[in-house]
């Protein structure tokens, strides 16, 4: 098909009319079982009322201002993330790659501020991803998005991933900070121990600088926790947030501490768009919905029945799955086929999944999801894994033939 879009992505062959609570619908009206949610985006599903609502009554009002004005939405918005979370402060932005953005100025302006404009650089893991724009690339350090952009911004040193004493080695006197991921999305759904990450918290400590996390995946409700450093009971300094965020809706936000954020006055950063009345409309909504009591009960026991019935699909499947890991309702299936092969095959049987980095297929189902759906879902990837295994048996009688 040509398209004047600019080819920068590898699209499926599908496309989707409307969807409703979990599911995706075609034109021709297929159904899909979306454990993809936009990669993590779309944590009430398709069209919520409450968030449909909401965003059409803003509508309604007014769409934009600019922050050359105060903004009722972010106030609110601002007071309700600080009232849950570590932070004093809140940015808002259009996306996690902004909001990774202001939370590399913030880290470096910090120091700045307190008269060591030398510290500049924030140590990063191997396999994190942090957005596309050319600082949080660098950050990342992926060869295959640095590749033709020319020379990486300087300033992210980066470790082997979970090597502590490497990460404690690359503390000089031009770190600012560390910047990582509790759980590394992109990278193959890779966890940090709480160990590791509460020993991280101490090297930042010890040496004055800043710990930086990158929630813009496993934030709002996507671990069971509001956000997944709570499960080491620890805390950050700065901390990039999105997706979740606005259900579906641009969105993120940069939170810090008072300390942290002591560098940032007036004129230092900026966003046109960022935080407009009808995101921070939408935003409040999801608030509404994830602050409710029953709301993260209801992932942490979801999540543990998934994890429990891959593991038995992983048994029954020993050639295709290899390990499943995760946490919450973000969970990743460690492949022995290549993880694309189960990607589609998975669509095949109607349901939607995402690829991601160490041969992973990553769960990322609505946070509103029931039992049936998790019953539905593992039917379809119990079909999806017996057709890779039959695959393989054909495989190895023609290779067997052809000797």
């Amino acid at each position: 098909m040509i398209t004047p879009v600019l080819p920068t992505y590898a699209r499926a062959d599908l496309e989707f009319e409307r969807g409703e609570g979990p599911y995706l619908i075609t034109a021709d009206g297929e159904r899909y079982l979306d454990f993809g949610a936009g990669i993590a985006v779309n944590a009430f599903g398709h069209a919520h009322p409450h968030l449909v609502s909401a965003l059409a009554e803003q509508a309604g009002k007014v769409w934009h201002t600019s922050n050359v004005y105060r903004i009722p939405g972010q106030e609110k918005l601002a007071r309700r993330l600080v009232e849950a979370t570590f932070a004093d402060t809140v940015f808002f932005t259009n996306s996690g790659a902004e909001a990774l953005e202001c939370a590399i100025k913030m880290a470096r302006k910090y120091h700045a501020a307190g008269g060591a404009p030398e510290r500049y650089e924030l140590i990063t893991m191997e396999g994190a991803f942090h957005g596309r724009t050319l600082a949080t690339i660098a950050a990342g350090g992926q060869k295959k998005y640095l590749e033709g952009f020319g020379p990486a911004m300087p300033g992210f040193p980066q470790v082997p991933f979970g090597d502590l004493k490497a990460l404690k080695a690359a503390i000089g006197p031009a770190t600012a900070g560390i910047l990582i991921e509790p759980i590394q999305g992109e990278g193959g759904i890779r966890v940090l121990p709480p160990e590791d990450l509460r020993r991280i918290r101490e090297m930042c400590d010890e040496a004055g600088i800043l710990l930086v996390f990158d929630e813009v995946q496993t934030g709002m409700g996507r671990t069971g926790t509001l956000f997944a450093h709570e499960l080491a009971g620890v805390t950050p300094d700065i901390m990039a947030i999105a997706k979740a965020l606005g259900g579906g809706f641009p969105v993120g936000a940069c939170l810090a501490t008072e300390e942290a954020a002591r560098g940032m006055t007036a004129g230092t950063h900026g966003s046109t768009f960022g935080g407009n009345p009808l995101a921070m409309a939408v935003a409040n909504a999801v608030m509404d919905l994830v602050l409710d009591e029953k709301f993260l009960p209801h992932v942490r026991m979801l999540g543990l029945k998934l994890r429990q019935k891959l593991a038995m699909l992983a048994d029954r499947y020993p050639r295709i799955i290899e390990d499943v890991r995760g946490e919450g309702l973000m969970l990743g299936i460690k492949c022995r086929v290549p993880n694309t092969d189960l990607v589609a095959a998975l669509r095949t049987e109607k349901l939607l999944a995402v690829g991601a980095g160490d041969n992973v297929v990553r769960l990322l189902p609505p946070l509103t999801i029931e039992e049936s759906h998790l019953d539905e879902a593992m039917e379809k990837l119990g079909h999806a894994c017996a057709a890779l295994d039959a695959a393989l048996d054909k495989d190895a009688k023609v290779a067997g033939a052809k000797s």
